[in-house]
């Protein structure tokens, strides 16, 4: 089941709140979800590539640092950039989120494609933004990119575990 506009309000009242550090929570909130802000955007760096495996022994992330706004925006060209949302998420652990782009990104020639946010994580996630327009892409931050939709488990889980459990 999504969860509506009523019960995304009375989440975002619990203790804790699905989501925090909201600048405009009416704004935020749609229909179908709510959305997610840019604080930070990160370009990678370096030689060494990232590195994923089956049990997660030889992953490794690979080296990023931000960019730094000028006047409170970036013009991005094509390529990936990391972005870090300004929203802490708490989702309980009989909630998992959806991620999808905003379609004015998309219709920008951009998009941000989004993992599964687990029941049980709290943090301040990342997403990974393709600029793919020739002429790039102006941000400014505290932009809304990501729309997350919320589903309703049919039973409560042991929650998300895994190692970006408080990030940010």
């Amino acid at each position: 089941m999504i969860l509506a506009t009523d019960e995304l309000k009375k989440l975002l009242r619990a203790t804790p709140p699905l989501m925090e550090n909201l600048p405009d929570p009416e704004r935020q909130l749609t229909t179908n979800g709510l959305d997610l802000t840019v604080a930070e955007v990160e370009r990678f760096i370096g030689e060494t590539p990232g590195s994923l495996d089956f049990d997660n022994s030889a992953r490794r992330l690979p080296e990023t640092e931000p960019l730094p706004w000028k006047d409170d925006s970036l013009l991005l060209p094509p390529g990936g950039w990391l972005i870090r949302y300004a929203e802490k998420v708490n989702l309980p652990r009989n909630i998992i989120a959806l991620g999808k782009p905003r379609s004015s990104l998309l219709r920008m020639g951009a998009t941000l494609p989004s993992a599964v946010w687990d029941a049980g994580y709290s943090g301040y996630g990342q997403g990974l933004l393709v600029v793919h327009h020739p002429a790039g892409l102006l941000l400014h931050r505290r932009a809304r990119v990501l729309q997350l939709v919320f589903h309703q488990l049919s039973s409560t889980t042991t929650g998300y575990q895994g190692v970006y459990q408080g990030e940010g």
